[in-house]
């Protein structure tokens, strides 16, 4: 009675464990070492006969080969790991794609004496999401990496950021279009054929892209038909075969400039997705920062040419009269020997030395545009022999490389030197000038004063400094601002043009002491 009791007991166990596997959103499954199928709980049953497209019970499948079965798990992951198991006696977990099914799978496979226990997850959700993110994450990567190209043209980035747009969202046409009035002018096109290229006009009121120029908001339409039949009346559904689009407005200063948008000639099955309108948003969002850009520099470009002609006009017709004057003075010279006319002359001096500064100020803060690879102490003899340098001397480091235009790095030098030898002495200073800022570059008699010329081998980059008089703390940022200057005749333009001509390098610069006491002068080009 007794062990009758037990074996009815152990049944009963049997049976509540067998109900707890069948409740399992996970699969369990016993194979022998011949293969065969010695237990599936419910799951099991489930995939096994979704995958044979049949309907059996679980007493049918017991005792049935897995790989007859199963052949579509032959050759696979499944059969490598599970021999791997069943050989090494060690437990395995994988997680393996299953085409019949397709489904991913999270498996982990238990070896014993008898057989081999497979217990197996459904993670296809939680891979899709996982591919979904780094599928993101791969998407911004190159978007950024797009953006950040600083060798290619506008133009070209753009197409690029089209491109990605069309794969990511599934669309035939990418576009970044203007807006003029009543017209819609596409500027860059990605298209299948070519229906439609840059420079193509259109009315705007005949466009799906009127909508967000209205608005000033994102457009998004699966199904344009369904979803917004007005604008499916429009020329561009009609004539064009817009079904689906996804387009957002591009902001410039303030005002709407045009659309970046995509579109198909097919609506979409599926509504764009949250992060697809975000993307789309994000592409708007650069393009309207790097188009305000664009025309900023190109306003700047157009003022700097306006500037420089200008500044080139005033010089010479100032010259002209200047050179005349400067022949009746040496005239008025053989006919008259007086003191008076030394001052005209030292007049004439200081507008032609104006002169020279104007035209320095005009070209020294345009933008570089084509670099080169530049001797610091060839390009600092130069500079240094264009200079009166009475008794001072230069010592330039070896080996100091620049890249830059060569033209204005040798005029920065040359302000420079000019501005230690004008003001090694202290006869510039005057008791009522202590504080104020005692070095210009304009012309003046100077002391025997050293100047160098080193690298920064810490921040990349170099150095003028002398040994002369050195600048006040408090007066360093003074220093650079353009008219200040205690010199007799002095226009104090000098360094603010040493300034200008570093940010057009894209060099800070800092003003600082040298170790004798004198000024410093650093140049970061590795910035």
């Amino acid at each position: 009675m007794s062990d009758g009791a037990d074996r009815h007991a152990d049944v009963d166990e049997g049976d509540r464990y067998a109900q707890v596997l069948d409740r399992m959103i996970d699969g369990v499954l016993g194979l022998d070492t011949e293969w065969r199928l010695t237990y599936l709980n419910e799951r099991t049953r489930e995939l096994i006969c979704d995958a044979v497209g049949e309907t059996h019970t679980v007493e049918e499948l017991v005792g049935r080969s897995f790989w007859e079965l199963l052949p579509g798990a032959r050759g696979t992951t499944f059969e490598e790991r599970y021999r791997e198991a069943m050989q090494t006696g060690e437990t395995v977990t994988f997680e393996e794609y299953f085409a019949p099914l397709d489904v991913w799978f999270e498996v982990r496979a238990y070896p014993s004496s008898t057989g081999l226990t497979i217990c197996f997850r459904d993670i296809t959700e939680r891979r899709r999401r996982r591919e979904e993110l780094e599928f993101r994450e791969a998407t911004l990567r190159e978007m950024y990496e797009v953006i950040a190209d600083g060798e290619s043209c506008f133009e070209t980035r753009i197409d690029d950021l089209l491109r990605i747009g069309q794969r990511v969202f599934d669309t035939d046409y990418g576009t970044l279009s203007r807006v003029q009035g009543d017209e819609y002018i596409f500027e860059v096109v990605r298209a299948p054929d070519d229906s439609l290229a840059a420079g193509d006009v259109v009315d705007l009121e005949t466009t799906s892209c009127e909508r967000i120029v209205l608005t000033e908001e994102t457009l998004v339409l699966a199904n344009v038909a369904a979803e917004a039949p007005e604008i499916a009346e429009q020329q561009d559904v009609t004539e064009f075969g817009v079904n689906c689009y996804l387009g957002t407005p591009v902001i410039v200063e303030g005002d709407v400039y045009g659309t970046f948008c995509f579109y198909s000639n097919e609506p979409r099955t599926e509504p764009f997705s949250d992060w697809e309108v975000t993307l789309v948003d994000l592409m708007g969002r650069w393009v309207s920062v790097a188009l305000e850009r664009k025309l900023v520099a190109e306003r700047l470009r157009r003022q700097n040419d306006r500037l420089e002609r200008f500044a080139t006009l005033v010089s010479h017709d100032l010259r002209n009269p200047l050179n005349v004057a400067d022949g009746w003075l040496d005239t008025a010279r053989e006919e008259c020997d007086n003191d008076l006319l030394d001052k005209v002359e030292e007049s004439h001096d200081r507008m032609a030395a104006i002169i020279e500064d104007v035209l320095a100020v005009a070209r020294a803060g345009q933008e570089v545009e084509d670099p080169a690879e530049l001797d610091l102490a060839e390009v600092a003899k130069d500079a240094w022999a264009q200079v009166r340098t009475e008794d001072a001397t230069l010592t330039v480091a070896d080996g100091l490389d620049v890249c830059g235009d060569r033209t204005r790095v040798q005029q920065l030098l040359e302000n420079l030197f000019r501005n230690s030898v004008e003001h090694s002495s202290t006869d510039n200073r005057t008791e009522s000038d202590d504080s104020v800022d005692h070095r210009s570059t304009d012309d003046g008699s100077g002391a025997s004063v050293a100047v160098t010329v080193g690298s920064l081998p810490d921040d990349g980059g170099f150095y003028v400094a002398d040994d002369g008089p050195g600048i006040p703390a408090d007066e360093r940022k003074a220093v650079l601002e353009f008219g200040v200057s205690t010199a007799e005749g002095g226009t104090g333009i000098g360094l603010g043009v040493v300034e200008d001509i570093a940010a057009a390098h894209d060099w800070p610069l800092r003003v600082t002491n040298s170790e004798t006491g004198g000024a410093r002068f650093e140049f970061v080009t590795d910035s």
